[in-house]
């Protein structure tokens, strides 16, 4: 079982352009999908199109929107009741594949909501191997909340992963945690990096910054870091090693979900007891396979292609496989 939890879902709503976006002008979309989003939301559903068994943890009220395109996708789910809808993010997509995101503010939280959701999710962790805590916090969240949750399931016997930024990823880094998946801006920020600096170094080739960044947080929480770099790809640094992984060529259609599918595909991998550089490697695969695909659809392990994917093992410059 892979429990994930989205504190702040949405309904993601994806135009997609045949031209570039073009300010302040009047354009048509040929392309219009809905879907059920946030990020826990993303992996559970790549997770379940993989045959892996998982539930997705969030807060709705009863018929809101969200929870019947759930429904419409299978996906099992446990929900807090709230008042209020669930936000709606819209991605405009253009036809080389760059979007452009706008994301609502989500329901606001008190803190009874918040006590009661963090219990929810420890309910239910016994018996799961992966709790996987994912996106931003709605207004009424404090910025320590996933920080507590997983202090909370300190004796559940599960791993924990977290991909989430700003003020809640700094807070989440003050203890141990199993995983966390950062770009390389959140990195930095994380860090106390030059968050321009360090992305300025990767964009040329350069990694040595990003893994520096990398190997404080391994030192400081234990976790293994899954930093994804776009299409450049992305490594993973852990206790035992360095590796970084190029995807294989694909068009992009959206980066909506790319990395959420990374996620999901790290998960799946570890979960099937595959070696590291393995894990990377179906992570990248996932990545990719989710940029090809137009809005937030979930990759199935038929779209996967493996065999490209390059794993390089920074630790003695030895490409695996």
């Amino acid at each position: 079982m892979i429990l994930t939890v989205t504190a702040n879902p949405s309904v993601d709503r994806t135009l997609e352009l045949s031209a570039p976006l073009a300010h302040g002008e009047v354009q048509r979309a040929v392309g219009v999908r809905a879907e059920p989003g946030g990020k826990g939301i993303n992996v559970a559903r790549v997770v379940a199109e993989a045959g892996v068994t998982t539930r997705a943890i969030l807060p709705a009220r009863a018929g809101d929107p969200l929870l019947a395109a759930l429904d419409a996708v299978g996906l099992p789910h446990l929900t807090l009741p709230v008042d209020g809808e669930v936000r709606n993010n819209v991605t405009i997509a253009d036809p080389d594949g760059t979007t452009t995101k706008i994301n609502a503010l989500g329901i606001p939280l008190d803190a009874d909501q918040a006590r009661r959701l963090a219990d929810l999710v420890v309910q239910n962790a016994a018996g799961t191997r992966w709790v996987a805590l994912c996106g931003s916090l709605p207004p009424g969240l404090p910025a320590d909340w996933y920080r507590s949750v997983i202090d909370a399931l300190s004796g559940a016997g599960c791993r924990v992963a977290v991909d989430t930024s700003g003020a809640p990823l700094a807070a989440t880094v003050t203890g141990r945690v199993d995983l966390l998946k950062p770009n390389d801006e959140e990195l930095a920020e994380a860090t106390g990096a030059d968050p321009a600096q360090l992305v300025a170094a990767t964009s040329r080739g350069d990694y040595g910054p990003l893994v520096s960044a990398a190997r404080v947080l391994v030192d400081r929480t234990g976790a293994a870091i899954l930093a994804t770099l776009g299409a450049a790809g992305a490594m993973l640094i852990t206790n035992t090693g360095t590796w970084f992984a190029t995807p294989p060529p694909i068009v992009p259609r959206s980066t909506v979900g790319a990395g959420d599918a990374s996620l999901a595909g790290y998960l799946i991998a570890e979960s099937r007891g595959d070696a590291e550089p393995d894990r990377l490697r179906n992570a990248v695969a996932y990545g990719s396979a989710a940029t090809a695909l137009a809005g937030t659809q979930p990759p199935a392990p038929a779209q996967l292609d493996l065999e490209r994917v390059v794993v390089t093992d920074l630790s003695g410059a030895a490409q695996v496989g």
